[in-house]
């Protein structure tokens, strides 16, 4: 199948403005500050630009394909070189269909198709008529679901041929025996069930708190480009302050146009916030949450249950003193909407809300954080109180070589709030061990909270510095195949008592290995459309039906004597238990 036509003079006009300026710039520059040619063959070599962009165009519209078969989408590209792509449908993660204000005059879209483990897009459509993008929406999960199932029914029944009686059941580890669920049962599918349950629509004023409460660090960016206010933090101002003996600028009128910047960068950012998630919807159909959002770009996807990873509720003091908390649902290798950005489950609503949605997705108990040891406090008293030492040392420094700020030693006054950032910091992290899950919780600014079925778990990695050696604290680190965990973000419990840590270790294998029986166990008796239990993400099918990677103390992969899971060990101090790493470079 092709791409719609109007795709071609879309993307021509696109490609041509793209190349005419390109040629049209290099045609500047050689005949006026180069003084190669003549000005007059700028003309000529923008109209050149435009011919070329659209010809590449027609080219790549030509030669694009895709078709969609029974266990595969394919996609045949290029223009120089030919592209062939057979992307397999039990690896598809995630179909999502965006428009821009154009776009949708058109009514034409772009679809892309994420992949487990990718952190990037695996194939985009652009573009293909917005009805064509709904059908290959739905009609990919379809597919991906019933290739999926038949390829669980087929590993069940793989394991338990071996066990099967004469009269067709299989004996289970608890000696009983139940019915084999055949390759082609229909109970192991997902739920078919296409009703549209709304879940959350967002609020005007939840829409205005979320806007008001956000902070976009392109928004600072723009606020220089677009507010003429900025021309006064210009490079003679730096330097007035920089050269020993220069003339000092008014401090007076200095802070009031920073201060004026710093407003226009929250005005855009309350702006951006506003139009991403404008008109958000979330939805569920059967076992995946959809959902819609945006204002000039408008957004669709889809978060598939079978496949999430992590659940993450973050907020902020603004939003925490109002209540509210923001759910974030990690499927492997992918945050909904990533595309455009971190994507939200839900970008703000009521914390009791958050949390109803959160317990819907994964059975978890409420939170109950256990912190950490209080002479964490003290330690981070101690890393303040030398940030603050640091900050004046340099302000010294400045005043004796650069002539700098006199009043060098004001710096010192932070140190009256270092005990109550130390306590902050020590108040807000905490862990929680539950019967099915893991939770942490860290940060101030932005608080967050992780939530971690055992079944998920890739490794277990307890960090320990020099300096929490001294005091007998570590890290433990839940890892996922979840997109937080590609960019190192996994669900850490902080500064836990050293020994707590190595106890959690064992806890946390052992409950894996336990969760992953009963899945196991009850895959094989009560066929569910919850497969995913073997099926990890990232790595290979055989890693993912076994739990956690393999690997020995030389790197080289290896497997447990003790158990059929497979787990790492990377322990310096001690061979059981899931992996733990002794760090003693990383920063305190």
């Amino acid at each position: 199948m092709k791409l719609h036509p109007i795709s071609l003079p879309y993307r021509a006009l696109s490609r041509g403005i793209t190349g005419a300026s390109m040629l049209f710039f290099a045609g500047v520059m050689a005949s006026g500050t180069l003084d190669l040619v003549s000005a007059a063959l700028t003309v000529p070599l923008l109209v050149l630009g435009a011919l070329l962009g659209g010809a590449y165009e027609l080219a790549y519209y030509r030669r694009f394909e895709y078709e969609l078969t029974g266990d595969t989408f394919d996609i045949r590209s290029g223009v120089f070189g030919r592209r062939e792509r057979e992307i397999p449908l039990h690896r598809i993660q995630n179909v999502d269909i965006s428009q821009n204000l154009v776009q949708r005059a058109f009514d034409i879209a772009t679809l892309t198709i994420e992949t487990a483990g990718g952190g990037e897009t695996e194939a985009s459509l652009q573009y293909v008529g917005y009805d064509e993008a709904k059908r290959l929406q739905d009609e990919l999960r379809r597919r991906a679901d019933r290739v999926e199932a038949d390829r669980a029914a087929d590993t069940t029944v793989g394991e338990t041929s071996a066990e099967t009686a004469v009269d067709g059941t299989a004996a289970a580890e608890d000696g009983t025996s139940h019915p084999i669920p055949t390759a082609g049962s229909t109970d192991r599918r997902r739920s078919t069930d296409t009703t549209e349950e709304l879940l959350f629509s967002i609020r005007p004023y939840e829409l205005v708190l979320l806007s008001i409460a956000s902070v976009n660090p392109g928004a600072l960016v723009l606020s220089v480009l677009f507010f003429p206010y900025v021309e006064l933090i210009d490079v003679s101002t730096l330097l007035a302050f920089a050269i020993p003996g220069g003339a000092r600028p008014d401090i007076t009128l200095v802070l009031p146009k920073l201060g004026a910047l710093v407003l226009g960068a929250w005005i855009i950012s309350a702006g951006m916030t506003l139009a991403r998630y404008y008109g958000f919807k979330l939805t569920r159909v059967g076992d995946e949450l959809q959902y819609e959002r945006g204002l000039i770009q408008r957004y669709s996807g889809s978060i598939p249950l079978e496949k999430v990873q992590t659940i993450t509720v973050t907020d902020n003091p603004v939003t925490r003193t109002a209540g509210y908390a923001t759910l974030v649902v990690e499927t492997a290798g992918y945050t909904a909407g990533q595309s455009a950005g971190t994507e939200s489950a839900i970008p703000l609503a009521a914390r009791e809300r958050v949390y109803e949605l959160a317990q819907s997705v994964e059975t978890f108990e409420d939170p109950s954080f256990t912190r950490s040891p209080k002479r964490a406090r003290e330690r981070y008293a101690v890393r303040y109180s030398l940030v603050v030492g640091a900050l004046t040392a340099t302000l010294y420094a400045a005043d004796l070589t650069l002539g700098g700020p006199d009043q060098w030693y004001a710096a010192l006054a932070l140190l009256a709030v270092v005990p109550v950032a130390a306590h902050l910091t020590w108040r807000h992290r905490g862990y929680q061990t539950q019967d099915g899950h893991v939770l942490t919780r860290s940060g101030f600014w932005t608080r967050t909270t992780k939530v971690v079925p055992y079944y998920r778990l890739q490794t277990v990695v307890r960090q320990r510095t020099v300096f929490q050696r001294r005091r007998n604290l570590a890290n433990l680190t839940a890892d996922t195949a979840g997109a937080f965990s590609i960019r190192q973000r996994d669900a850490t419990a902080i500064d836990i008592d050293a020994d707590d840590a190595a106890r959690i270790r064992g806890v946390l294998r052992d409950r894996l290995q336990e969760s992953l029986r009963e899945r196991r166990l009850r895959d094989r008796t009560v066929p569910s459309s919850r497969t995913d239990g073997r099926v990890a993400e990232r790595g290979t099918d055989a890693d993912a039906a076994d739990g956690l990677g393999t690997a020995n103390d030389d790197g080289t992969p290896g497997r447990d004597d003790d158990t059929d899971e497979r787990t790492v060990n990377r322990d310096a101090d001690t061979d059981d238990g899931p992996s733990e790493r002794d760090d003693e470079s990383r920063p305190n």
